[in-house]
């Protein structure tokens, strides 16, 4: 992102803050790209679609109030989803124990591309393991992209024949 794209990111960020809290919900991350200005909100056991289409109100006056953004745009504002992004230490906090997909920067001393079981997340980065059991350690600045992977249940048993 450009430093006027992450600046306006920042100064919604600062007004929608208070906007999630109080209606108990986490602002999870907000996005600006082009036109559109994206806000995730997350809470424990999921998010309502009800609590969603209030708060997505109450950020759009706020917006229209204090006019953060210049020219037109379009405000979406959902929960991450189950393939969430992760960009700050709290994210990667939050998925703990997880499975994650991360690419890192081409200086990356390792491989570009990685999937495995978030084990640890430190200060300066995040430990994954992979399926063969080796652990990364990979620096969050050397982290191009990151997000959970959702995985699916085992497969239904077949029915038996008789």
């Amino acid at each position: 992102m450009s430093g006027n794209t992450m600046a306006i990111a920042d100064r919604v960020r600062e007004l929608v803050a208070p906007l999630a809290e109080a209606v108990s919900v986490d602002l999870y991350d907000v996005e600006h790209h082009g036109g559109v200005v994206r806000v995730l909100v997350d809470a424990d056991g999921g998010i309502d679609l009800d609590v969603i289409a209030r708060l997505s109100r109450s950020i759009s006056r706020a917006l229209d109030e204090h006019d953060p953004i210049p020219g037109r745009y379009t405000l979406e504002v959902s929960s991450p989803g189950l393939e969430r992004p992760l960009r700050t230490p709290e994210h990667f906090r939050r998925a703990a124990g997880s499975t994650v997909k991360v690419k890192t920067l081409a200086s990356f001393d390792g491989p570009r591309r990685l999937t495995g079981i978030l084990e640890a997340v430190v200060d300066d980065g995040v430990d994954l393991r992979s399926t063969d059991g080796e652990v990364c350690r990979i620096a969050y600045e050397q982290l191009a992209s990151a997000r959970t992977v959702f995985e699916w249940g085992s497969r239904p048993h077949q029915a038996q024949q008789s």
